[in-house]
C-alpha cells in the first residue's frame, strides 16, 4: 500500500506531516506532496485547497505522480441531519455533488457518462477508518454530499436535504476525489468531523471548531487507522 492522505486545510492535517519518517518534500501544481513513512505505512500527504477542482486534480496527481494506491480524505463538514452533532465523525459510505445538474439530458446529480450519482467508498478501507475513528469519537456511516459553496444558511442545507434526505454531511471536496477515483480504479475513503451545523451561524462555528477541535481528531483517527 501507498497511502495519499488529503485534507483541504492545514488544520485538517495537523501533526501528520511531523509524524512522516524521513519526510521528503515535493512541489508540483502549486502544492507541496510530502512523502515519508506514517507508523510503518508509506505515505504521500497534500493540502488540496478547497473545492470539487482543486480536490480533484490533488487526488488525480497522486495517482498518476506519487503512485499511490489508495486515498484517504480527512477534513472537516457541516451536518446534514439532526441526528450527526458538531463533534461526530461522518465516514463515508457514499458520495455524492449536490450541485451537479445536467437535466434533462441526465437525471439530477448522475455525472454524465459514468451512469452514476453516488460514488461508493472501499469496503475495506471504510472497515477501517470507522473502527479506527470510533476510538475518538461517535461515528455515523453514509451519505455525504460535496459542492462548490460553503454551507452557512439554513435554507441551503434545507434545499440540499430536500433533493438528499438520506444526507448525512456536506463539505466541498469530497466527491470529487471520489469520481476520480473511480475512475482511475483507485480505493478510496473519506472520513469527516462535523465543525458545524451548516445554518447561519455555520462561518463562526467552522473557525473555531477547526482552530481547536478538527487537528487532534485528524491525527487521531488516522494514527489509529495506521495502526491497525
Amino acid at each position: 500500500m501507498r497511502l495519499g492522505i488529503i485534507s483541504a486545510l492545514a488544520e485538517e492535517q495537523h501533526g501528520l506531516i511531523e509524524a512522516l519518517q524521513s519526510p521528503y518534500k515535493h512541489i508540483h501544481g502549486m502544492r507541496e506532496y510530502t512523502t515519508g513513512k506514517l507508523w510503518e505505512i508509506d505515505a504521500v500527504c497534500v493540502l488540496s485547497r478547497i473545492g470539487k477542482v482543486a480536490a480533484a486534480m490533488t487526488a488525480a496527481i497522486l495517482v498518476e505522480k506519487f503512485g499511490v494506491t489508495h486515498i484517504v480524505f480527512t477534513g472537516v463538514a457541516g451536518s446534514g441531519d439532526k441526528t450527526v452533532n458538531v463533534g461526530d465523525i461522518v465516514v463515508a459510505e457514499a458520495l455524492v455533488q449536490h450541485d451537479f445538474d445536467a437535466s434533462p439530458l441526465f437525471p439530477k446529480f448522475e455525472i454524465p457518462l459514468t451512469g452514476l450519482s453516488y460514488f461508493a467508498t472501499d469496503v475495506a478501507l471504510t472497515e477501517r477508518l470507522a473502527i479506527a475513528a470510533a476510538k475518538t469519537a461517535r461515528v455515523h456511516r453514509g451519505l455525504i454530499a460535496s459542492g462548490d459553496q460553503f454551507i452557512g444558511k439554513l435554507a441551503q442545507i434545507q434545499a440540499i436535504k430536500a433533493g438528499l434526505p438520506e444526507l448525512l454531511a456536506v463539505e466541498m471536496e469530497g466527491a470529487a476525489v471520489a469520481q476520480v477515483c473511480f475512475e482511475l480504479g483507485i480505493p478510496f475513503a473519506v472520513i469527516r468531523t462535523i465543525s458545524d451545523n451548516a445554518n447561519d451561524d455555520a462561518a463562526v462555528d467552522f473557525m473555531h471548531f477547526i482552530k481547536t477541535v478538527a487537528s487532534r481528531y485528524a491525527f487521531e483517527v488516522i494514527h489509529n487507522f495506521c495502526k491497525q
